[in-house]
């Protein structure tokens, strides 16, 4: 019974809401051909300015990536004489640094040339009988023979 009731009860509500949603839709207005060639006129006006714009929005677009392009051209050429200049200067720094190390050293080198020359001088190392650092040694180890407080100088250095 409940069942008949809640169908009953749908029935009545469909029934009292589709004339309310029929009324909702208005009825067309009649148009003439008149008007729709009159509106497709207007709408084609309409696209051709748009097209115009769009061409030249193209054409300002492609100066300005002409321009862009020129600027970032100029900017690559900017970095490879910046970079172009450091190398220059690297290489310089380093050609100051080896003449400088090379100016520093030639006075060191002449000067430790001079000290071998006065050793080899002052102990005359070529003479056959040995140095003459070797034959004072020698000369005093045969004064030590008679002089006995050579002899204990000698011994306490062990030179003798």
């Amino acid at each position: 019974m409940k069942l008949k009731f809640k169908i009953l009860y749908i029935i009545i509500l469909f029934q009292l809401a589709i004339p309310g949603a029929l009324s909702a839709l208005e009825p067309a207005p009649d148009i003439t051909d008149r008007e729709v060639v009159e509106r497709l006129a207007k709408l084609e006006a309409g696209q051709q300015s748009l097209n115009h714009r769009i061409s030249d929005l193209r054409s300002e677009m492609k100066s300005g990536q002409e321009a862009l392009t020129k600027r970032l051209d100029d900017l690559n050429n900017t970095m490879l004489v910046l970079f172009g200049s450091l190398m220059s200067l690297i290489v310089a720094l380093f050609g100051y640094i080896v003449w400088d190390r090379r100016t520093m050293m030639k006075p060191v080198l002449e000067k430790i040339e001079r000290i071998e020359q006065d050793v080899a001088h002052s102990l005359d190392l070529s003479n056959t009988d040995g140095s003459k650092l070797s034959q004072l040694i020698n000369a005093m180890r045969e004064l030590a023979k008679t002089d006995e407080q050579l002899a204990t100088i000698l011994r306490s250095f062990s030179l003798l």
